[in-house]
This record gives structure tokens, sequence and C-alpha cells, in this order.
């Protein structure tokens, strides 16, 4: 899944026994780890453009109102997962 040239990451050593233990866990690296992390997170404008496209295929105008709506919604949903970012 990796491409490109390697480079380094500063972290703290618990962060790092963390990564190399869920890597561990998961039969795989820390660096295929933090490749799948980056690659199943979305950037702010690709939210924004899955959220006017959900929009659309409900039918509704993506207001002002709507989007505050979702992201009341995402927020509740974080809270619920001990603060977790969605």
């Amino acid at each position: 899944m990796s491409s490109g040239n390697p480079t380094s990451i500063k972290t703290s050593e618990a962060t790092r026994d963390r990564l190399r233990l869920l890597a561990k866990e998961r039969g795989t690296t820390i660096t295929e780890l933090l490749d799948e992390l980056a690659q199943s997170r979305l950037t702010r404008a690709e939210q924004e453009q899955r959220a006017l496209e959900a929009a659309a295929e409900l039918g509704l105008e993506y207001t002002a109102q709507v989007q505050q709506a979702g992201q009341s919604a995402w927020d509740k949903i974080r809270a619920h997962q001990g603060g977790a970012a969605a």
C-alpha cells in the first residue's frame, strides 16, 4: 500500500509502542498501519463533498441548517465513541 520514499515521523515513545502493538496484533507493520489510517480518513474538503453528494441523493438543498444538523449528529456520534474522531 505504501508508495514513495520512506520518511520518519517524530512521536512519543508511548505512541510508538502503541502503534507497534496495534500493528503486531493486525499482523502488519507500523508503516502499513499508518498508511491505512491516512487513507481511511477524509479531509475536510472530502467530507464536504460527500455531504453535498449525500444531500443531493436525498433530494435536500445543502443549506447552512442542513450542514449544522449533520455536524451536530457527528458530534453526538463522537461523544458516544469516547471522543474518537469520525
